[in-house]
């Protein structure tokens, strides 16, 4: 496995700020394939894209990925710790309208996973080894009385 500890030397973005940089990540992101947009403070992202829970509308985020130790990608629902969990983690949450997600990762690779929303021991385990490489994740949980999701990502088909 390749290495993934990396150490926060950016300012936490403002609630508000979050959604705007997402954006415009996302949009970049659709346009190319470029380490310095797929690959942002040392860590993989993806394009994730969820079916509203409330609106069925289309929703595409950029989020940072980091790799169990079985090779599968997990994105963190940290919010920068804010109250309440964020949007596309709520959407996920909803089988009834996500029962799967779609994927995209650099090089335009795209699949469906069927997600799934880490509890009990098997949250711990990832969260601690999580926290060992991206130690600001702890910043976070500090701030909300809410517990940060992980949710894993398998490949389940390739589009």
């Amino acid at each position: 496995m390749t290495e993934q500890k990396v150490e926060q030397v950016w300012e936490t973005p403002s609630l508000d700020e979050i959604p705007v940089l997402s954006r415009a990540h996302v949009e970049a992101m659709e346009s190319s394939d470029d380490d310095m947009i797929w690959v942002q403070a040392g860590m993989h992202h993806v394009l994730l894209r969820t079916i509203g829970r409330k609106s069925g509308a289309e929703h595409k985020v950029a989020l940072p990925t980091w790799l169990d130790p079985e090779g599968r990608r997990v994105v963190v629902g940290s919010y920068a710790g804010a109250p309440g969990h964020p949007s596309w983690y709520l959407n996920l949450r909803d089988r009834d309208a996500n029962p799967e997600v779609l994927c995209r990762v650099q090089g335009g690779q795209q699949f469906w996973s069927e997600h799934e929303i880490l509890e009990g021991d098997e949250y711990d385990r990832i969260w601690n080894l999580l926290v060992a490489d991206r130690a600001w994740y702890d910043n976070y949980q500090a701030k909300t009385e809410r517990r940060i999701a992980l949710v894993r990502l398998p490949e389940t088909r390739l589009v």
